[in-house]
Parts: C-alpha cells; structure tokens; sequence
C-alpha cells in the first residue's frame, strides 16, 4: 500500500507541484489550501505523514500542528517555511512539528526528510536505532540499555512508552528530540560527528551548510538544562556533540 500524505499548502502552484512530484514518487496525496481543512482531513482520515505549509489564512500550520499534538496525535509533521531565522524555526519545533524545509526548497530533500521521518514511524528499540560513533567505540560502562530503558548522567528513557526523565522532572520532547536524546543517551561519554548523527536521525546528511542539527541541539538543550545543575549537551568544535555529566 502506498503511504499517504496530507499536504497543507496555499500557495496553488506548489500546491499543485507538490502534489504531481509526491504522486510521481509513490505516494498517495491529499491536498487542500488551508489549515482548517488539514485538520478535516486529519481527523476523518489520519496520513501517515503530515506536510504543512506555516503561512496559511486562517489556522496556519503552526496551529494544526499544535491542535493535533495536543489531542495526542503523534503523527510525523514536516513543515514548510519561507522563515529562515532561528526563532521562527524553534517555533515550529516547539509547537509539535519534526522536521522543516525551508523555501525555496528542492524537491529531492522534501523526499528524503518525509523519507526519514516515515522510517522513524516504527517503535524504537534497543536492537532499531542503537547508537555508534562511526568509529565502532562502546558506549561507556554507566549507560544503562535494556529493550525497554536507557539510562546515563541522571536521564532515563522508556523506549515503548517514548517518555524521558532528568531526575524526576519528566521532559517533553517531540519526536526529532527523543531521537536525537536516545543517540546520545545509548553513547554516553562517546563523541559523536555531525554525520553519524544526521545518518541516525535523519538518515540523511544535509552537508556542513545545514543548521537542521545545531537548532534541535539547542532546542533539546533548553529542555534539559536546570539552574545549578551540570550541562549535559556538550559541543565538540568542529567535531560533533557528547552527552556526559561534568
């Protein structure tokens, strides 16, 4: 069976661009104008990925992301955007959205990061998206990993049940962010390079221009950080990022 799509977008040539480029590529695409219909269509007949434009009339993307996410819809949400600063993208991560593009976009990445996304549609466990550093290094003694949790510097991870834990404070994270805390979690103390990390999450490597990784890396920093506690997230410059506890 084909996958579907549920494509948001207002503009009517992309619309129509996109629609004719994801049918040409196997996918089975619905396509309307505006968020008020995207959320119709959601709800009578759920995709299994979700492609939404920000700017919308009306409910635009960012609230059909916030809507669906808030009525424990975890389908994958890529976003479209003409917004490149870094505060507008944080806020799409934190309204619920997984991945974005931004415009003008080619559309062999739109098919790669709605590939990826869909890859990741299957529940994580120990032996699906187990990390490494490329260079075939162990992770440390104190990571904790069974089928079900992961644990290391004072975070724990229920893989089944997608919940993570700092101590006793539970973290919200969307999709992207658990991932991305599951990699470094299970290589704890291991760095790790930009482009194991991309080939893991992403399954694709966006090049040295992308700022895709910088953004959830701050974005999971945010979460994770305590007034008095140690940082956890730490960068490697011109390497990549480990997760320890100094």
């Amino acid at each position: 069976m084909p996958q579907t799509v549920l494509l948001a977008e207002d503009d009517r040539a992309i619309r129509h661009a996109l629609e004719r480029a994801l049918t040409l590529e196997g996918y089975e695409v619905t396509a309307v104008a505006d968020g008020v219909e995207a959320l119709a269509h959601a709800h009578r007949t759920p995709p299994d990925i979700l492609l939404l434009d920000v700017m919308m009339p009306g409910i635009d993307g960012l609230q059909v992301c916030r809507v669906l996410r808030a009525e424990g819809d975890r389908t994958p949400i890529l976003m479209l955007t003409a917004l490149v600063e870094t505060a507008d993208r944080i806020a799409g991560l934190d309204a619920g959205a997984d991945d974005y593009v931004v415009k003008p976009f080619d559309v062999e990445e739109v098919f790669a990061r709605l590939r990826a996304l869909l890859r990741r549609t299957t529940p994580v466990t120990a032996g699906g998206n187990g990390g490494g550093n490329g260079g075939g290094t162990e992770p440390v003694r104190d990571t904790q990993v069974n089928d079900r949790q992961v644990e290391a510097a004072g975070l724990r991870m229920d893989l089944q049940a997608r919940r993570a834990w700092r101590g006793k404070r539970e973290l919200e994270l969307t999709r992207t962010e658990f991932e991305l805390l599951e990699l470094l979690v299970r290589n704890a103390g291991i760095v790790l390079d930009h482009s194991t990390i991309y080939d893991r999450i992403w399954g694709y490597d966006f090049g040295p221009g992308s700022k895709n990784l910088a953004v959830y890396v701050g974005y999971l920093r945010r979460k994770l950080d305590e007034p008095g506690a140690p940082q956890l997230i730490h960068t490697v410059r011109g390497v990549g990022y480990v997760l320890r506890e100094d």
